[in-house]
């Protein structure tokens, strides 16, 4: 799977298909937008250094479509990008690393992908 671009400041950025991965600042989350609906959300906590992934939804009308996937790599190459450590408190987060290996430098020092 490729990089999924983030937009920051709630601008979306276009990506092939139809999801595309934009931060919300203001909600502490990256979201998963579908033709303009809001399809999924990962909250987050941000540390001087890093970043700990709390909780993924998608709505389940979107479930099955790889929005989910999307999202985790939307939201970790933009962790990537900005030179964070990630903790993956989120199952799906955590998961999703343990299932893409080119992640796994991100998980900070004395952490797991859960």
């Amino acid at each position: 799977m490729g990089s999924a671009p983030v937009a920051t400041k709630g601008e979306p950025v276009a990506e092939p298909g139809t999801v595309t991965v934009r931060q919300n600042l203001e909600e502490q989350r990256y979201e998963a937008i579908v033709d303009g609906r809001l399809a999924g959300f990962v909250t987050y906590v941000e540390k001087p250094g890093g970043i700990v992934f709390v909780h993924t939804e998608v709505d389940s009308a979107f479930e099955g479509q790889g929005v989910g996937s999307r999202l985790a790599a939307g939201a970790l190459d933009d962790a990537r990008t900005r030179g964070l450590s990630v903790v993956a408190q989120c199952p799906f987060i955590g998961e999703y690393i343990r299932r893409h290996p080119d992640y796994q430098a991100l998980i900070a020092a004395g952490e797991d992908a859960r």
